[in-house]
Order: C-alpha cells, then sequence, then structure tokens
C-alpha cells in the first residue's frame, strides 16, 4: 500500500507540471484511429479502440489539470 502511495505522488507531481501532456496524448490517440480507418481492417479498426482510449484518457486529463 505505501508503494501504491509513492507511485501516486510522483503521478501526481509530474503531472502537475505537465497539465496539457494527457489531453496530446489522448487527441493523438484518437487522430491515430482516424488514420488507421483509411489503412488498416480488422477489429483494431471496427471496434474503433483508440478513439474510445484516446476520450477516456483527454477527459482525465482535462480533469486533472483543472484539480491539479
Amino acid at each position: 500500500m505505501e508503494n501504491l502511495s509513492r507511485f501516486l505522488d510522483k503521478v501526481s507531481s509530474f503531472l502537475a507540471n505537465r497539465k496539457g501532456l494527457l489531453p496530446l496524448v489522448g487527441l493523438t490517440l484518437i487522430l491515430l484511429n482516424f488514420i488507421l480507418q483509411f489503412l488498416l481492417k480488422g477489429w483494431l479498426v471496427e471496434s474503433n479502440l483508440f478513439l474510445h482510449l484516446g476520450l477516456i484518457i483527454a477527459i482525465i486529463g482535462f480533469m486533472l489539470a483543472w484539480a491539479l
């Protein structure tokens, strides 16, 4: 449990200085999903995995940036 606490402290300190990092990563994943729609076929494209992951990461990033 102590390791988890130290890990969360380090992540919080890292993200406090880089508030726009998670939204940028999320937007990059959304753009990657858009590009892959034209290049690949299969479950990865059909499920829009990167779209959903990017959206979740971007929303979490905006909420963390607002809170920190």
